[in-house]
Parts: C-alpha cells; sequence; structure tokens
C-alpha cells in the first residue's frame, strides 16, 4: 500500500475515533446495570483506536516500509464475498434470529475458506445452536430468535 494514502487513511480514522469519543463520552444509559456505567467500554475502545491511528498517522518515515501484500484477483474476491456476508448477517440477524443468520454466515464464509458443502453446513448449525444456548443458558444473553420464534423456539 502507499504509504501517503496509509497515513491519509489512518488520519482520517484517527479524527472518526475522536468524534466518537466526544459523542460516546455524555452516553449514560437509563438503567444502570453496574456501578460505572456503559460508557468505559467503547471509550477504552475508542481510546486504544485512537493511540494505534495516531502511531500510523505520524510515524516517523524510517519506520514506514513498503509492503507487498501479494493480494491475488482470488484473494481479493474472497476478501469482498466474507465482506458481503458480514453485512448480510448483520442485516438479517435480528429478521433471521441469531441461530439461522449465524448458520448461513458460517456457511459462506467456511465455503470461503475451502471447506466441502456437508461438513460446512453441519459445523455451521452446530456452532449456531451452540454458540446460542451458551449465550442463552450460561451468559444470560438474550438473542433474537427472529423466524424460529414463529415454531415456538
Amino acid at each position: 500500500m502507499n504509504t501517503k494514502v496509509e497515513r491519509i487513511f489512518s488520519a482520517i480514522l484517527l479524527g472518526v475515533s475522536i468524534m466518537m469519543m466526544v459523542m460516546a463520552w455524555g452516553y449514560t444509559a437509563p438503567i444502570a446495570y453496574d456501578p460505572i456505567g456503559p460508557r468505559p467500554y467503547p471509550m477504552l475502545l475508542l481510546i486504544l483506536m485512537a493511540i494505534g491511528t495516531a502511531t500510523l498517522a505520524f510515524r516517523p518515515a524510517k519506520f514506514m516500509d513498503v509492503i507487498d501484500y501479494g493480494w491475488s484477483k482470488p484473494v481479493v474476491k474472497n476478501l469482498v464475498l466474507c465482506g458481503l456476508a458480514l453485512l448480510l448477517y448483520g442485516i438479517l440477524f435480528e429478521i433471521l434470529g441469531y441461530v439461522i443468520s449465524t448458520s448461513l454466515m458460517a456457511f459462506a464464509v467456511g465455503l470461503l475458506f475451502g471447506g466441502k458443502k456437508i461438513p460446512t453446513a453441519i459445523a455451521s448449525v452446530i456452532m449456531a445452536i451452540l454458540t446460542h444456548l451458551l449465550f442463552e443458558k450460561a451468559l444470560d444473553v438474550t438473542l433474537p430468535s427472529g423466524l424460529l420464534s414463529v415454531i415456538g423456539l
């Protein structure tokens, strides 16, 4: 990647993280779940993001090596398809529910990584069900049921 483009992108991301920190600073939840509130976690992530992007944007030229990523057309195609799978996952998460959308996303990503159709489908469904049970039962985190709520699950 061109070092100038990298610096510009890092500076833009630094600006975005600072703007998000300003927005997150005044965040208060109507119901307090814990004594410190919901603000520290996003602030910590945004501070780390700002430090990382500032380091990339303003580091000395002697530390800037041009890296050849060796991106071929198949690699770029798989990256784009993986990004689309994640985008669709986010869109369909509440509509289809956790189990169905996670199964579909895991199946798509499994195929992108060269998995065979039947084992990938089985592993995707098992993974979605087991993580759903983990969140619902062990961690007491409610996940959307989506289409499964129609049949009473």
